[in-house]
């Protein structure tokens, strides 16, 4: 389509014409040259087309100029948008390798002022915190490599000032001493003038893919400034990722070269055996450079490629004994030592058992709560907090003990309660409460907060509504981020959530486990009746292990009995 040096317009071109371009068509993606550029803008098929000029087209960084507007399989204009794939796609496409996925979008809408999206402000700032880091280590380096030197300088004086005070003896000694000294320093000097050579060239990288960016901001279309965006924020991810590793790992530790003379040394020459030996000190870095957000910014449309991947399968099923069957339950929890704690809250009458890590039941943790409780979680050091609903009033139960130890009374009922060691929160139908670990009688009131169930990731709050067949995300400060509601969902009451910030619901009316997206815009059903879930109410998930547990109702028919199950899955 074009020379090295010249670009050739792509109409006549196709008639045997060497005609030079000025233009290129950003819709048709054709070069064209002055006569055709004409054309073009009068012909009713194109004569709204934008078009730029051949300088312009050619400061748009190369990956952007490779992008295409056509489905490669079909030669079809994209006109939708895969929010499940990430990516455009054309009509045919639908009824193609897209048929299952259902939350298709107008392309047009997706790309629509993406350029002066949060997206565009949020990625100018990571590219600048980034380059900022590399500068500052680099910086930081070189200073260490002159004090690697000084320090050098430091032990040649030292072990001068000792050779000059023994006989010659000492030679032999003296040239261990230095050729170790100088291979320890070498080694050194090597290792950071190698990681030098590697941050200025990831500089450089960065500092070109900002130019890049300045000029895609200016002169790339929508979708080129969209598709360009992702490919810019990949690269700087993976720069920030790079200094996040640099800052876990023991490169940027500060190796000081010392010399430590053998104490024999100043004592009888007949004693001494070397001249010394070369340390190197190791301490952490004292640098502290910002390497940009851990979490990256949601995109316009986010996806989660790992959601298709969310499969349980079955491990086991708790053995609950016999004369404990005719039960509801309230909650169930995994404990860090991979334990299971039931909560029983049947007739009023509150109970904590203790299951094996393989299913068998192992002890009544207590035998009655005073009160009818309604969750539990895990605290710390063998605690747990268990709430008492109506009462008002949360319990703390030593699991070793087997007592209560504490109580603690809030405003409010309550009903959802979650952890991260430091805190407790304490949900209600109408609002919920803080409560510090470290000093029980500090509340704060979350007016906003309202969830029959709550959880906590990442410093938000989780929580489900039951009546209202929904699922909230609140910030810490109780501020309300999104909120979600499917016909799938149908009175939703236990949560979890995993390692990745999917969230887990217990869909009591529907029998049925469902998965919400951390975005809290998609959802899909994982297990539902034909898995043997009934009116499961109850959910944990161990983030570390990947377990769940879910309980389940069950009927006997010979009795007439509704008997409870908990089942564990792995995810």
């Amino acid at each position: 389509m074009a020379s090295s040096d010249v670009d050739i317009c792509t109409l006549c071109y196709d008639e045997y014409n060497s005609k030079e371009a000025i233009a290129w068509c950003t819709e048709c993606e054709e070069f064209l040259c002055k006569d055709c550029e004409k054309h073009h803008k009068k012909m009713k098929i194109s004569d709204d087309h934008k078009t730029m000029s051949i300088e312009d087209y050619h400061k748009l960084p190369q990956f952007v100029q490779d992008m295409s507007t056509y489905c490669q399989d079909h030669m079809e204009k994209f006109k939708l948008y895969c929010s499940f794939h990430a990516c455009p796609c054309c009509e045919k496409c639908c009824s193609d390798k897209h048929k299952k996925c259902r939350d298709m979008k107008p392309l047009s809408d997706v790309v629509a002022q993406v350029k002066s999206s949060a997206w565009v402000q949020l990625l100018d700032q990571d590219l600048k915190d980034v380059k900022e880091s590399f500068e500052e280590i680099i910086k930081y380096l070189k200073s260490r490599v002159n004090t690697c030197k000084f320090q050098k300088i430091q032990a040649f004086a030292k072990i001068q000032y000792m050779k000059n005070s023994i006989d010659e003896l000492f030679n032999k000694l003296e040239k261990e001493i230095k050729y170790d000294l100088e291979y320890k320093h070498s080694e050194l000097e090597s290792e950071m003038n190698t990681l030098l050579l590697q941050l200025e060239q990831r500089a450089n990288q960065i500092n070109q893919l900002q130019s890049d960016f300045s000029q895609m901001t200016q002169h790339a279309t929508e979708l080129q400034m969209y598709v360009g965006l992702k490919e810019i924020e990949k690269t700087t991810s993976k720069a920030a990722q790079y200094i996040d590793d640099l800052k876990r790992g023991d490169n940027l530790k500060e190796n000081n070269l010392q010399v430590i003379i053998t104490p024999s040394v100043h004592s009888i020459v007949k004693y001494v055996k070397s001249f010394g030996d070369i340390h190197i000190h190791t301490r952490p870095s004292p640098l502290q450079v910002n390497a940009g957000r851990e979490d990256q910014a949601q995109f316009l449309v986010p996806t989660y490629p790992g959601f298709d991947l969310i499969k349980p399968s079955m491990l086991k099923t708790l053995s609950i004994p016999d004369d404990k069957k005719c039960i509801h339950i309230g909650a169930c929890r995994i404990l860090p030592d991979s334990t299971y704690l039931i909560l029983n809250n049947q007739d009023k009458k509150s109970q904590l058992w203790l299951f094996n890590n393989d299913g068998t039941f192992k002890k009544e943790v207590i035998g009655k709560l005073p009160g009818s409780s309604t969750d539990t979680c895990f605290v710390r050091n063998n605690t747990v907090a268990v709430t008492l609903g109506s009462a008002n009033q949360i319990v703390l139960v030593d699991i070793e003990k087997k007592k209560v130890i504490k109580k603690i009374k809030i405003s409010h009922d309550c009903y959802g309660v979650a952890s991260d060691g430091q805190i407790l929160v304490i949900s209600s139908s109408e609002k919920s409460t803080i409560v510090n670990l470290d000093d029980i009688k500090s509340h704060k009131i979350l007016e906003e907060v309202k969830a029959n169930f709550i959880s906590l990731f990442k410093g938000n709050n989780y929580g489900t509504i039951g009546d209202e067949q929904k699922v909230c995300c609140y910030a810490s400060t109780g501020e309300p981020l999104w909120t979600f509601k499917h016909c799938d969902i149908r009175y939703p009451q236990g949560i979890a959530i995993d390692m990745n910030g999917f969230i887990y619901i217990a869909s009591t009316e529907n029998n049925s486990v469902m998965v919400v997206s951390p975005d809290g815009k998609t959802s899909k059903t994982i297990l539902s009746e034909s898995d043997g879930i009934k009116d499961p109410i109850a959910i944990d998930i161990n983030r570390e292990t990947g377990t769940m547990l879910i309980s389940s109702r069950m009927n006997d028919d010979s009795e007439e009995k509704s008997f409870q199950k908990v089942f564990v899955f792995q995810i």
